[in-house]
C-alpha cells in the first residue's frame, strides 16, 4: 500500500463541489506466483488516514475476504446484494480492489483485460473533458484548445451556475478555443437543475447557435419521471444519467425509459452487468471518468460503448506506461492485466505516509500526453 497526496495542477470540480489536492493510495495485491494486481483508491475532499491505518483498516475489512483465494474465483464471484454484511468499508476500497483482482485475473490467463472481457476492437473514441467550472476563462480557453489541437472527438463542460448567462459564456468560449470545428459538445449539470430548467437552458443555448449533443445528469439521479420527460420534450439532446446510480438503480432507470445513454465507470464486474442490461434495453453506454483510463478495458469490451472521458487529471505520472491516446482514440495495453504498474519513482520520491498540510503539499509533476 503507497499512499500518496499531492498538489494538483489546478482546482477540479463542478457546480457542486471543488478539489485542489489529489488524496491516492496505491493497493497492490500479490498472488502466490509472485503476479501484482494494482488498483487505486481516490478519496476528493479530504486527506487519507495515515498509511499505517489505511493499513490496519485493509487488513480488518478487506483482507480477510481476499487472503488464499484465486483471482479468478474473486472476479468472477456473484454475492448477496445486500444483507447487514454488505456495506461500504471505512476507506473507499472496493474499486481498487476490483481493478487489481480482475488484473492479476488477466494476467494469469495471460491476457490483456480488454481481451479477457471479450473486446474485438482496440481503441475507442475519447472526449476531452475539463472538469472546468472553477478555471478562469483564460485558463478554460488554453485546456479546450489544447485539447482540440490533440484531435480529442468531442468537448464536454461543466454547467450548473446559479447565472445561466455565464454557462452560455462558456459555451461561447468553447466555440472560440476550438474554433468551432463541428465536434459534439456536451454539458454536464451535475443535478443542479430542474426539469423546466434544463429545457429552459437548451432552448437558450440553441438559440444562441450551440448545438448540445448531450445533457449529463441535469436533474437528481432518482428523479426518473423527469428525466423521462426531459428525453421526450428535448428530442434534438441526448440525456445521459447513471453515474450516481449503484446497479440497482441503474436497473430501475433503463426499465422507466429514463435516459438516452447509460453513464458507468467504477468497478469491473459492475460496469459489464450494467452494460448488459443497457444492451437488453437497447441503450447506449457512455464511459465516465475512471482512474489513469482503466475503464478502457471494459469502454472495449461493451459494444454499447462509443465515449470514453478523459479529463485531464495529470495523474499519468503514477504509473510507468499509461494508455495511449492518439488522434482521439485511446487504446488498451498489449500487456497480460490492464497493464499499468506502479512508477518507481512513486514510491521512492512521492510516498507521503502521513496526511500533509495544504500549505506543505508537494505539487503534482508536470506530465504531458504524446501528440
Amino acid at each position: 500500500m503507497t499512499r500518496l497526496q499531492f498538489r494538483r495542477d489546478r482546482k477540479v470540480g463542478d457546480s457542486q463541489v471543488g478539489a485542489t489536492q489529489a488524496n491516492i493510495v496505491a493497493l497492490e495485491l500479490i498472488d502466490e506466483s509472485g503476479r501484482v494486481g494494482l488498483g487505486f483508491v481516490q478519496v476528493l475532499f479530504q486527506p487519507l488516514l495515515p498509511e499505517a491505518q489505511l493499513e490496519w483498516a485493509f487488513r480488518q475489512e478487506a483482507f480477510p475476504a481476499l487472503e488464499g483465494r484465486t483471482a479468478a474465483s474473486l472476479a468472477l464471484r456473484v454475492g448477496r446484494p445486500r444483507g447487514g454484511n454488505v456495506r461500504k468499508m471505512l476507506v473507499p476500497f472496493e474499486e481498487a480492489i476490483q481493478h487489481a483482482v480482475w488484473d492479476l485475473f488477466a494476467q494469469s490467463c495471460d491476457q490483456p483485460l480488454w481481451q479477457l472481457l471479450g473486446a474485438e476492437r482496440q481503441a475507442v473514441p475519447v472526449y476531452a473533458s475539463g472538469l472546468d467550472f472553477h478555471l478562469p476563462d483564460h485558463d478554460f480557453m488554453e485546456l479546450f484548445g489544447r485539447a482540440a489541437e490533440k484531435d480529442y472527438r468531442g468537448y464536454k463542460i461543466k454547467v450548473g451556475h446559479s447565472l445561466i448567462e455565464r454557462d452560455l459564456h462558456r459555451l461561447d468560449l468553447l466555440k472560440k478555443a476550438t474554433g468551432d470545428d463541428g465536434r459534439p459538445v456536451m454539458i454536464d449539470a451535475n443535478e443542479a437543475w430542474t426539469a423546466a430548467e434544463t429545457r429552459a437552458a437548451l432552448a437558450l443555448f440553441e438559440r444562441a447557435g450551440h448545438r448540445i449533443y448531450w445533457i449529463e445528469d441535469p436533474i437528481p439521479r432518482d428523479d426518473f419521471d423527469g428525466l423521462r420527460r426531459l428525453r421526450l420534450s428535448c428530442p434534438d439532446t441526448r440525456v445521459n444519467s447513471g453515474e450516481y446510480l449503484d446497479l440497482s438503480g441503474k436497473r430501475k432507470l433503463l426499465q422507466a425509459e429514463a435516459c438516452d445513454m447509460l453513464n458507468v465507470h467504477g468497478q469491473v464486474s459492475d460496469v459489464m452487468r450494467a452494460g448488459w442490461l443497457a444492451g437488453e434495453h437497447n441503450v447506449e453506454v457512455t464511459f465516465g471518468n475512471s482512474f489513469l483510463e482503466v475503464g478502457v478495458n471494459m469502454a472495449l469490451a461493451l459494444p454499447g460503448v462509443r465515449w470514453l472521458e478523459y479529463s485531464f487529471q495529470n495523474f499519468e505520472h503514477l504509473v510507468e506506461e499509461p494508455y495511449v491516446i492518439r488522434d482521439g482514440l485511446i487504446h488498451g495495453h498489449d500487456r497480460p492485466g490492464h497493464g499499468l504498474r506502479l512508477s518507481d519513482a512513486v514510491r521512492t520520491e512521492y510516498r507521503t505516509p502521513e496526511p500533509l498540510a495544504e500549505a506543505d503539499l508537494p505539487p503534482a509533476p508536470s506530465w504531458e500526453r504524446p501528440a
